[in-house]
């Protein structure tokens, strides 16, 4: 089938898109109507892209309905202005405040959708799109204040998401369906230790990139309350998932093979000596936790105008610790174990459709979406804060076709957290005492075609 060609075509374009950060790592981009009205659409679910939102929702569409879209996301660079464990003056024994701003950095992220209705009472469809995602980039993995810890991450998922929906009455239509997840994920950081005093206070031991992949399943299911003409009320829910990452790619590059410290019959070493070389690979595994989701959602529905609004849970609380299990470590690379303890957290999000015409509606939002990380764990390799996010789109229709936009701008609240832990040497510390601030656009299209 045609439709399914397509699907699958676009399901491979996702496996090279990678994606940013939205709330934790979460990302709600499913959809351009959705965006432009600020994320408040579980209670509408009026087009395909209800199969994410609230799946109760595809029983109301007619036909068939192809929607395929993708939002762009330009997230500058957050800024932070602070001490680090790499900061230290040796000469004055304090730590020197610096700022680093990461890498502005752009990303794509795509969804599809095919609904069909069956009967009066009954449909079935397939979504793609992705839920999760994380993108960091510090400009100098040679120098960079933060290299000891991270130097980029990146995280990317799909979904692919079969749904059936059922009307039970003129009131209520429940939905459901299951979830095949598949996630990559790429951590680069520096190895350092410090020797003491300058031009040896801190040695780069070597450059470490992991990459690895993995698969989850899990399931959601909706509800759509219509107890009036004007009213409709929407609930939703998704499980969590648990992404393996197994025999992940570990590799140690540039190696340093110059400076002897660690202590042995026969030594001093250079890291290099202990290694075997300037290279060395070996294989790595983790878990990634990613959170159960929740909606609950109320529209009012007059004429030409839709007003709506959504509490939106993330249950964070799953994500308590990132270990990432090294297989032949030694004492220059050992396991990381690294405190997570998010929290969970309820956003707020409200919008609203006036349609001028019958093709063409215009449409604002808003939505405030709180951090679930908490100061104590907060890292470089997620530098989250709460942010307000404001939304404006619109949305034409012309015979079966449809074209909805939006555009989108994150305001992440300035955020300043003192964790930094600092160790003896030869060890680096971690966390940092400072102030982090930055922004993002997004902007997103779909485009439908009802058959």
């Amino acid at each position: 089938m045609k439709i399914a060609k397509g699907l699958i075509v676009l399901m491979v374009l996702m496996l090279t898109a990678t994606s940013a950060t939205a709330a934790g790592f979460r990302l709600p981009e499913a959809g351009a109507k959705a965006m432009g009205m600020g994320f408040a659409f579980t209670a509408q679910a009026d087009d395909p892209s209800a199969i994410y939102f609230n799946p109760a929702g595809i029983v109301q569409l007619e036909g068939q309905n192809l929607m395929v879209g993708a939002t762009y996301i330009r997230e500058n660079g957050a800024t932070f202005t602070g001490t680090t464990p790499l900061t230290l003056n040796t000469g004055t024994g304090v730590f020197d405040v610096r700022s680093e701003t990461q890498k502005d950095l752009d990303f794509v992220v795509p969804n599809a959708y095919w609904t069909r209705k069956a009967s009066p009472n009954f449909a079935y469809g397939v979504g793609i799109f992705v839920p999760f995602g994380l993108g960091q980039e510090y400009e100098n993995r040679q120098t960079s204040i933060f290299r000891n810890q991270v130097t980029k991450v990146e995280i990317m998922t799909f979904v692919v998401n079969p749904t059936v929906a059922w009307k039970v009455n003129d009131v209520l239509s429940l939905g459901a369906g299951i979830d095949f997840m598949y996630g990559k994920a790429k951590l680069s950081q520096t190895g350092v230790v410090r020797l003491g005093a300058a031009p040896l206070d801190q040695v780069n031991l070597f450059q470490l990139d992991l990459d690895g992949d993995g698969t989850a399943w899990g399931y959601n299911f909706g509800a759509l309350l219509v107890p009036s003409k004007n009213w409709k009320i929407g609930a939703s829910y998704r499980s969590p998932f648990r992404l393996d990452i197994k025999d992940g790619d570990v590799e140690l590059r540039d190696i340093n093979g110059t400076v002897p410290f660690v202590p042995g019959p026969g030594g001093p070493f250079t890291a290099a000596q202990v290694f075997g070389g300037t290279s060395f690979d070996t294989k790595a595994s983790t878990s990634l936790r990613m959170p159960a989701t929740a909606a609950l959602g109320i529209a009012y529905v007059r004429d030409r105008l839709t007003l709506e609004a959504d509490l939106d849970w993330t249950f964070w609380h799953s994500f308590k610790s990132l270990i990432i299990d090294i297989r032949n470590n030694t004492p220059l690379l050992p396991d990381a174990v690294r405190p997570e303890n998010w929290k969970d957290v309820v956003a707020f999000r409200a919008g609203a459709e006036y349609r001028i015409t019958d093709p063409f509606a215009i449409r604002v939002g808003f939505a405030y979406d709180p951090t679930p990380v908490p100061a104590s764990t907060m890292s470089p390799l997620l530098p989250d804060a709460d942010r307000l996010n404001y939304m404006a789109g619109a949305g034409y229709k012309y015979k079966n076709w449809t074209i909805d936009a939006a555009y989108m701008y994150v305001d992440k609240k300035d955020r300043t957290v003192n964790n930094q832990q600092n160790v003896a040497a030869p060890s680096i510390g971690s966390g940092f005492n400072g102030t982090w601030s930055g922004d993002a656009h997004l902007v997103a299209l779909d485009i439908g075609y009802r058959f």
